[in-house]
C-alpha cells in the first residue's frame, strides 16, 4: 500500500486548479487584444502595478510604443500574477516532492519536469510581448500551458490514486494516440486564434460557402517571419486565414473519430475508473465540438471562446488520466 503525504496531495490538487485558471484567463487575454496591453516586461509600463494615468508613466518610450488602456493592461497584469503564484507554487511542489523522495510512490518525475518547463514558460511569456505577439511565440506559450496542466494532472493522479487497480494495457497505445491527436489539435487552434484566423470561415459546415474555400497553405503555416513586426490583429491574407482555420477544421474530425474510440475502449474495459474518465472524455469531447461550431457561427463570442480553450485544457487532463491508469504496474493493486 502506497500512502501519498496529505499535505503533497492538497498542495497538488492546489496547482491544478490554479493551472487551468491561469490557461483560462490567458485565453481571456488574448481573445480580448489584451496581449501587448503592458508594452514592457516584467512590469506595466515601469510599474508592478498598472499606472492610474499616463502621467504616472515614467518613461515616455513606453506610452510612445502604444498608449496605455488601464482595462487591458489590468487584464495582462492579473494573468501575470496568477502565473508568478503558479510558478512559485509548482517550485514548493517540487521541492516537497523531493524532500519525501526516500518514500515510496512518492511522485518525483513530474514535479520535477516541471521547474525547467514553467520556467520557459516565463521565458516565453516576455518573448510574447517583446516579439510583438509573434504567432510561433504565443501559440508555444500556449502549447507549454497545455503541457504544464497535462503534467500536472498526471502529478493529481499519481498523488491521489497511488494504488489504483490497472486498466487492460491495450489502452495504452490507444491513449497516446488520442494524446497526440490532441496536442496537433492545440497546436492549430492557438495557430488559427494566434493568426486571427478564427472567423476566416463564418459558415459550417461549409466555408465562405464551400467545402473546398480558396486557401494558401504555404503562407499559412510559415512558421518563423521577420522580426520587429506587431503580429496584434494578424498580418496574413484571406486565403492564408482561411486555410489556418480550415486545417483545425479538418483535423478536428481526425480528433473526435480518434477520441470517441479510444473513450468507449476506456468506458468498455470494464475498470470503475475507466468507465468514469471514458464518459467524461466523451461529454467533453461533445461540448468542445459545439463550442466550436458556436464559436463559427455566432462570430467568437467572448465567454465561448474562451470556454474552447477551457475545455481543451479539460480533455487534454482526462486523456492523461486515462493514460495513467492504463500505465499502472499490476503490482499496485495493493
Amino acid at each position: 500500500m502506497i500512502n501519498v503525504s496529505k499535505s503533497y496531495r492538497a498542495l497538488s490538487w492546489l496547482v491544478v486548479l490554479l493551472a487551468f485558471g491561469v490557461i483560462t484567463k490567458g485565453a481571456y487575454v488574448r481573445l480580448s487584444d489584451a496581449g501587448l496591453g503592458c508594452p514592457d516586461w516584467p512590469g506595466c509600463y515601469g510599474h508592478l502595478l498598472v499606472p492610474q494615468s499616463p502621467e504616472a508613466v515614467t518613461n515616455p518610450a513606453h506610452l510612445a510604443a502604444r498608449p496605455l488602456e488601464q482595462g487591458k493592461a489590468w487584464l495582462e497584469m492579473i494573468h501575470r500574477y496568477l502565473a508568478s503564484v503558479l510558478g512559485l507554487l509548482i517550485l514548493a511542489l517540487a521541492a516537497l516532492a523531493w524532500r519525501r523522495r526516500s518514500v515510496p510512490g512518492q511522485p518525483l518525475f513530474a514535479p520535477t519536469l516541471l521547474v525547467p518547463l514553467v520556467c520557459l514558460q516565463g521565458a516565453l511569456g516576455m518573448w510574447t510581448v517583446t516579439l510583438l505577439l509573434k504567432p510561433l511565440v504565443v501559440t508555444a506559450h500556449l502549447l507549454g500551458g497545455m503541457a504544464t496542466f497535462a503534467l500536472l494532472s498526471w502529478n493529481l493522479c499519481a498523488a491521489s490514486a497511488p494504488n489504483a487497480k490497472p486498466l487492460n494495457e491495450t489502452l495504452k497505445p490507444l491513449s497516446l494516440l488520442a494524446l497526440a491527436v490532441v496536442a496537433v489539435q492545440i497546436f492549430l487552434g492557438g495557430w488559427t486564434s494566434t493568426n486571427y484566423a478564427a472567423l476566416a470561415c463564418t459558415d459550417f459546415p461549409t466555408c465562405q460557402g464551400s467545402f473546398w474555400p480558396r486557401m494558401s497553405f504555404a503562407e499559412a503555416f510559415t512558421l518563423w517571419r521577420g522580426l520587429g513586426v506587431n503580429y496584434e490583429f494578424g498580418v496574413l491574407d484571406t486565403p492564408a486565414r482561411t486555410a489556418i482555420h480550415y486545417t483545425h477544421r479538418l483535423w478536428a474530425v481526425v480528433v473526435a473519430i480518434v477520441v470517441t474510440v479510444t473513450a468507449l475502449r476506456a468506458w468498455a474495459s470494464g475498470h470503475r475508473s475507466g468507465r468514469r474518465v471514458g464518459s467524461c472524455i466523451l461529454a467533453l469531447l461533445a461540448l468542445q465540438i459545439a463550442l466550436g461550431v458556436t464559436n463559427v457561427l455566432q462570430g467568437l463570442p467572448l465567454p465561448v471562446a474562451v470556454m474552447h480553450n477551457g475545455v481543451a485544457a479539460l480533455l487534454l487532463g482526462s486523456l492523461v488520466t486515462l493514460l495513467y491508469f492504463a500505465t499502472r504496474a499490476p503490482r499496485a493493486q495493493g
